[in-house]
């Protein structure tokens, strides 16, 4: 028999629920600590606002059925259930992939897990008529099959995992593609995606010419917003929804954002806009208590979620209850001000009763907040879900629900990072799965940079490592096992973490910002006004600068050369190798009279003898001489002056060239500001053609190499010069090895311009 086949014969119809009265709620039960006034608050001080702005629409029936006894659907789960227990889902085999089940997964042998119900759906409107036990098993057949896809092709697999039944729900209820689904960042996705015609192109998903890992509206008509950087959804679903109110349209937004996410302070400039605009639209906050990975400032010690969060998220949610808050709002108006503040009070203490902690905050900012809810118990959601989308109020509606990451498959929901992003690996036991090689192990820029950090700060007390809800993918996580007192972790916070260290730097710190590249920008008004205004002494490690492969181009690192080089009192430096990166960092510790800035590419190191580059043994670097480069090959030719990580191409096609008797000159420039001018002049007039090689936008390193040949004069006698950059448009997910050839920045592509230049068109087709 199939594995979660059945038949209609005993099944639960798709809303088969007892009634009890909201008195009944409210009965004294408690086990152990947790008990009703866990999720209970009274306020002692007043409404800071009137909660009276919105208007009802209700119909006169509506209104008339709102002044009825409330009813709610009684939940039978115990008090202390945990979030997404077997109970709450009413069978266990809902809950988790079994280790039986794993080992029948092999996808060396192409033997998928059994999937009868998720076969027979290609959009969301084949699940509409399934009744509760099947959408259950839809959760597990859907786990299923996101374990068994990312086992091959890597990606971000505990988020998915931990909104699969979120995503269920949503789906069921609500009418994609008309209703609009906003996937913060959208790494959690992938449950969406296979839901909406894309199931078969799963295998591809951040291949070359594939599927992209994030929603992308050019993917797919269920993607109404792209996605990849953090804390835009509500922005989008807001502008969304005004857009809908003025055609006239009756279709609902939704933002689906995750904890992590909600502690970008866009979020919050978007929640406040929302709520005072009063437009219908539904915020989801997804709690998994992980951030993006876990950080210092994650505990774990929220309260448990179970029966109780249940039952009063659905009061919450309850249609009359809510018509009836409206209905008392407008009377309320009516009243003298004393009476409306009066009656504002009442209200917020009730809402407290029912409410869990840190609801007043979105209750501020002018949210109906909902919640938490067990958002693995997929009869609560569903039932949340209906009453928010049938309730006639007017308002924002923020649902807050409480998932696992990683829910269903043990080793990610063991794992510290939940198996946030992960590449092939073994479904069976999560374990990573390495292609075979008979070279040595090499480490990443990643680390070479926080070891060498930790090098700097064991010798200055002043050093601080700061990022941006991203320990691991900065190394600041190295950084803190050894210096957690010196380690700060600023949420999803860009502008604020650049600010921060703004203030250190004032007080004598020697503050380090670990941000990717491409997560810098969203705080460039504060490097710009609160740093180098100020010629503050703030580091800037820009890690993932460059192509960065199966990311693609919301993370790809393509504009920090342009955008930082053009700021006055800035030094910016960009390393050809890992050695260099270590000489970088103990520079930039050097640096105590003005910002500096430093870039490394996503990858591992080139394999240096790190001793042979006068680099100890802990990684402790030597400061160098700020704004000289360095010559690395001789020639006579042609020249090409490599800016960072694409030096090794410049190498290459020196090679090449030399066995076609073309003799270049290969120069590390290391600074793109101060540029070594002396190097430059003596480049030019020794060669007859030159050609900048860098892994960046237009506007960047070129820019001031030919300003520089422009003002000095030396392109006044003959001399050809050439840059070679990231083409002016963002290049797609893939290997980094086709993301390079695709910019026309491979080492073949270098060799043939030279050929090009030197006026060998012929031979330069050679290398085409």
């Amino acid at each position: 028999m199939l594995r979660g086949s059945c038949s209609q014969t005993g099944m639960e119809p798709v809303c088969s629920t007892s009634q009890a009265t909201v008195g009944k709620m409210f009965h004294t039960h408690s086990s152990g600590s947790n008990s009703l006034m866990a999720h209970s608050r009274l306020h002692s001080r007043p409404a800071l606002r009137l909660l009276s702005k919105r208007r009802t629409t209700a119909s006169a029936a509506a209104q008339k059925q709102s002044r009825r006894a409330v009813t709610v659907q009684a939940v039978k789960t115990p008090v202390n259930g945990a979030v997404g227990n077997s109970s709450s889902n009413g069978n266990d085999s809902f809950d988790k992939v079994s280790v039986d089940e794993l080992d029948e997964f092999d996808p060396a042998t192409s033997n998928r897990p059994l999937t009868p119900l998720l076969d027979t759906v290609n959009f969301p409107v084949h699940i509409k008529n399934f009744n509760r036990r099947q959408l259950k098993q839809l959760c597990k057949e859907l786990r299923e099959d996101v374990i068994y896809n990312v086992s091959s092709t890597g990606g971000h697999l505990g988020a998915s995992l931990g909104v699969t039944d979120i995503t269920v729900a949503l789906h069921y209820v609500f009418n994609a593609p008309e209703d609009k689904f906003i996937f913060d960042v959208g790494h959690q996705a992938y449950p969406h995606k296979i839901l909406t015609g894309r199931r078969s192109r799963m295998p591809t998903i951040r291949q070359t010419g594939g599927m992209s890992g994030f929603t992308n509206r050019s993917e797919s008509e269920y993607d109404p917003f792209g996605a990849g950087h953090s804390s835009t959804s509500i922005s989008a679903a807001l502008g969304m929804a005004v857009a809908r109110d003025f055609k006239g349209r009756k279709n609902h937004c939704v933002a689906i954002i995750g904890d992590g996410a909600i502690t970008g302070g866009m979020a919050y400039e978007a929640m406040n806009h929302a709520g005072f605009l009063d437009k219908n639209m539904i915020v989801i906050l997804n709690d998994n208590q992980q951030v993006s990975l876990p950080t210092q400032y994650n505990d774990q010690q929220q309260a448990p979620v179970g029966a109780l969060s249940g039952a009063l998220g659905r009061i919450q949610a309850n249609r009359p209850l809510r018509e009836l808050r409206e209905i008392a709002k407008g009377v309320t108006k009516q009243l003298p001000e004393a009476f409306q503040e009066a009656t504002a009070k009442i209200d917020e203490y009730a809402r407290g009763m029912i409410s869990g902690s840190g609801s007043t905050l979105f209750e501020e900012l002018g949210l109906y907040y909902i919640g938490p809810i067990d958002g693995h118990n997929l009869d609560d959601l569903i039932a949340v879900l209906q009453e928010v989308k049938t309730t006639e109020t007017v308002g924002p509606v923020l649902i807050h629900i409480i998932t696992q990451k990683g829910k269903g498959y043990l080793p990610a929901e063991t794992a510290s990072d939940k198996m946030h992003g992960v590449g092939p690996y073994n479904p069976k036991d999560g374990k990573s799965i390495s292609k075979p090689s008979t070279k040595p192990k090499i480490a990443s820029y990643t680390n070479f940079f926080a070891d060498a950090l930790i090098a700097e700060a064991e010798r200055d007390s002043r050093i601080v490592g700061i990022h941006a809800a991203m320990g691991g993918g900065t190394g600041m996580n190295r950084f803190q096992k050894r210096f957690n007192s010196r380690t700060f972790d600023v949420g999803i916070a860009e502008q604020h973490a650049v600010t921060f260290a703004a203030g250190m730097a004032c007080e004598g710190m020697a503050p380090f910002v670990a941000i990717y590249s491409t997560f810098l920008q969203r705080g460039y008004d504060q490097i710009v006004h609160d740093v180098c205004l100020q010629k503050l002494p703030v580091r800037f490690a820009m890690d993932r600068g460059g192509l960065v492969g199966a990311d693609g181009a919301t993370h790809g690192g393509a504009f920090d050369i342009t955008y930082m080089a053009c700021l006055p009192n800035m030094v910016v430096m960009a390393p050809s190798n890992e050695a260099e990166l270590i000489h970088m960092v103990a520079t930039s510790a050097a640096i105590d009279d003005r910002p500096s800035c430093f870039r490394f590419p996503r990858g591992n190191g080139i394999g240096l003898d790190l001793a042979a580059e006068g680099i100890s043994s802990d990684l402790k670097g030597t400061p160098m001489e700020i704004g000289k480069g360095v010559v690395r090959r001789g020639g006579k030719d042609v020249a090409f002056l490599g800016y960072g990580a694409t030096l090794v191409q410049c190498l290459e096609a020196a090679t090449m060239l030399q066995k076609a008797g073309v003799s270049a000159t290969v120069a590390d420039m290391r600074f793109c500001k101060p540029l070594d001018t002396g190097l430059i002049r003596q480049l030019a007039k020794e060669h007859s053609v030159l050609i900048t090689v860098e892994e960046g936008s237009v506007g960047g390193f070129f820019s001031h190499v030919s300003t520089f040949l422009a003002l000095d004069g030396l392109l006044d006698k003959g001399l050809k010069i050439r840059p070679m950059t990231l083409p002016d448009k963002f290049i797609e997910h893939g290997s980094q090895n086709d993301q390079l050839a695709e910019a026309g920045l491979s080492s073949y592509h270098v060799a043939a311009t030279a050929m090009s230049l030197l006026g060998k068109p012929k031979e330069a087709l050679l290398y085409a």
